[in-house]
């Protein structure tokens, strides 16, 4: 088929391989464009990155509705379908039907629950104990078209990147099923029961809430490694929390309550297991403690 792939981050990069592999013709590539990163060295977006090195055309709009001829320009490229994946560009209707059979998503969620920007966050935080990868027909609703096929995961205890490295995968899988048969994957239209939206992540939402139960905070921990970074504070310094295990202790919330940095919760406590310093890798608690100490009774 002769597809035009819209995308972003690094989640939508097997889709974009998944394509070009299995022979499908990818006229262009559309991405957002390259922004500064937090070295302030301004880079391609990795599927930008991706599509160059692939040989395919790439075009980075800061908008369709705003940037004269965008969507002409998409238009003339005359495609079969566009495949999208964490594009992050709202897409007008004008381009949604340009297309001969439309736009399809690979969006990270079971639909209907969790529609928009954070799906995989927003499972985590909830506690759902499922979750899984939708190939979405789309039309001018946030996440409201139907369905042509879906895969599904258990949540268990992985954090957000292990999800979404797990769902884009998946996602390419289905994507290129999808695309081989649409006839034997129609859309089915998503239930009216059970809508959620999934709204982007403040980066202020990854301060650790202490008042709140032990599992709670654990998920906090999952649903924003590897960003923006769950933390506590401690003596003016931020520390980042990469994982950590629920443990049966009690105690005034937020207070530390041993020499292991067990930290106690409005219900049960956490035990960070790996943390970061500003400016310092990964490292275990037990090394952080040896040089940054934390005793017993610090309130965080």
């Amino acid at each position: 088929m002769r597809i035009i792939f819209m995308g972003t981050p690094e989640f939508a990069v097997p889709t974009l391989d998944a394509l070009v592999a299995t022979g499908h013709d990818v006229v262009a590539a559309y991405s957002q464009p390259p922004r500064r990163g937090n070295r302030g060295k301004v880079a391609p977006s990795p599927v930008h990155a991706r599509a160059e090195a692939l040989g395919i055309e790439v075009r980075t709009p800061l908008s369709f509705r705003k940037e004269p001829g965008a969507i002409e320009a998409f238009a003339a490229l005359d495609a079969d379908v566009a495949v999208v994946a964490a594009y992050g560009l709202i897409l007008p209707q004008a381009v949604l039907d340009a297309p001969r059979v439309g736009c399809l998503n690979v969006h990270g969620s079971l639909l209907p629950r969790w529609r928009g920007a954070a799906p995989i966050q927003r499972a985590i935080l909830a506690g759902d104990a499922e979750t899984g990868v939708g190939i979405m027909q789309m039309e001018g609703g946030l996440d409201t078209g139907p369905v042509r096929l879906e895969g599904r995961t258990p949540v268990d205890g992985k954090t957000a990147g292990e999800l979404a490295a797990e769902l884009s995968a998946m996602g390419a899988r289905l994507m290129v099923e999808v695309l081989s048969d649409m006839d034997a994957h129609p859309p089915v239209p998503q239930p009216d029961e059970g809508v959620t939206y999934a709204a982007k992540i403040d980066k202020a939402e990854a301060r650790l809430d202490f008042s709140r139960s032990a599992l709670d905070v654990e998920r906090q921990v999952r649903a924003f490694n590897p960003a923006p970074g769950a933390f506590f504070e401690v003596v003016g310094e931020r520390v980042r929390v990469h994982a950590a295990e629920v443990v049966a202790e009690r105690g005034d919330a937020g207070r530390v309550l041993d020499d292991a940095m067990t930290i106690a919760c409005g219900e049960g406590a956490i035990r960070p297991t790996l943390v970061q310093r500003a400016g310092r890798g990964v490292m275990t608690a037990a090394e952080l403690l040896r040089g940054f100490p934390i005793p017993a009774g610090t309130q965080l």
